[in-house]
């Protein structure tokens, strides 16, 4: 029997569990400027999984990859969850938003 399908099916399972909090904490802290670490991660490990012979680590360190880029896009759409309302705001950061009113006019007379 072959396990090489069933293990990397596991490992990406895993990764994107891992991946979800760090998102979810990445965003409470630091907001979305961090995106970048995600980019230099997500590129330095998929073009790593280039140069690796053993398919099911290059599978693995691929999937971590194609992980930290995909969590740049989450990153982001997590930014507006937080602006809905659907998860909590971190009390310690400042936000700013750029759908906040600015007065007309007529308001500011």
């Amino acid at each position: 029997m072959y396990f090489t399908g069933m293990i990397i099916a596991i490992c990406t399972f895993l990764i994107i569990g891992f991946w979800h909090p760090i998102v979810i904490k990445t965003e409470y802290y630091w907001g979305t400027r961090p995106w970048i670490v995600y980019l230099i991660i997500g590129l330095a490990s998929v073009v790593g999984a280039l140069f690796i012979e053993n398919t099911l680590i290059s599978a693995v360190v691929g999937v971590f990859g194609a992980s930290a880029l995909w969590g740049i896009g989450e990153l982001f759409q997590q930014k507006k969850r937080v602006e809905r309302g659907w998860f909590p705001k971190n009390p310690k950061r400042k936000y700013t938003t750029a759908s906040s009113p600015t007065p007309t006019e007529s308001e500011s007379e």
